[in-house]
């Protein structure tokens, strides 16, 4: 009975490890598909890929954080893409992925899409959509004060408000500092985000 228990042990691990490797190499095959899409149909392709990782893995957020964070950057580079409908497929993400576990990284994306939607039209939707990215940049800080994705996020939000409105790049600039010293002092676990230092050091150079 006890060599029995073993080797059924042995087996369990096994099919683990199997299956582990398996979403590992699925999951980094579609992170260098991400890396070089170009195109709204590539960041869709890639999205689609990675929400149905998600489904078939059921306990991992980490699919449905790159599907949101590829169609970001649909909405960041094209200009002709409905605003309202990526970033309500991209909210319905996060909550899909925060069901499985809530955290700072998942707010970056739904500070992005809530900001994406209130830049089609910022006099009128800064009540609502301004406020909604304001929120998740609060609420990711609580979760994780040390996360530098985050003060970029805050950082680009000052950045792009006029000087009378309390913003500007000399507002801006410390902000971007602090999250370039985050940034170095991170290590990310494997297949975890960690984008944004370089984005980061050339808003710095701009802000100079």
């Amino acid at each position: 009975m006890k060599h029995l228990l073993i080797a059924f042990a042995l087996l369990s691990g096994t099919i683990v490890n199997a299956q582990s490797e398996k979403f590992t190499a699925a999951m980094q095959k579609q992170l260098a598909l991400l890396d070089s899409a170009k195109t709204t149909q590539d960041f869709q392709t890639v999205a689609n890929a990675f929400e149905r990782i998600g489904d078939a893995e059921k306990t991992q957020w980490l699919p449905y954080y790159y599907a949101g964070l590829a169609l970001t950057r649909a909405g960041w580079m094209d200009k002709t893409l409905d605003k309202d409908a990526n970033a309500e497929k991209i909210k319905a993400l996060c909550v899909k992925a925060e069901a499985i576990e809530k955290n700072a990284e998942i707010y970056t994306i739904r500070n992005m899409a809530a900001t994406q939607q209130m830049l089609v039209d910022p006099q009128s939707r800064w009540m609502s959509y301004g406020q909604e990215s304001g929120n998740a940049l609060q609420e990711g800080l609580k979760l994780d004060p040390n996360n530098p994705r985050l003060y970029y996020l805050q950082a680009m939000g000052v950045f792009g408000t006029p000087e009378q409105f309390g913003g500007g790049k000399t507002k801006a600039k410390p902000i971007f500092e602090k999250a370039l010293e985050l940034f170095k002092a991170e290590h990310p676990k494997p297949l975890y985000p960690h984008w944004g230092q370089g984005q980061t050091e050339q808003m710095i150079a701009q802000c100079k």
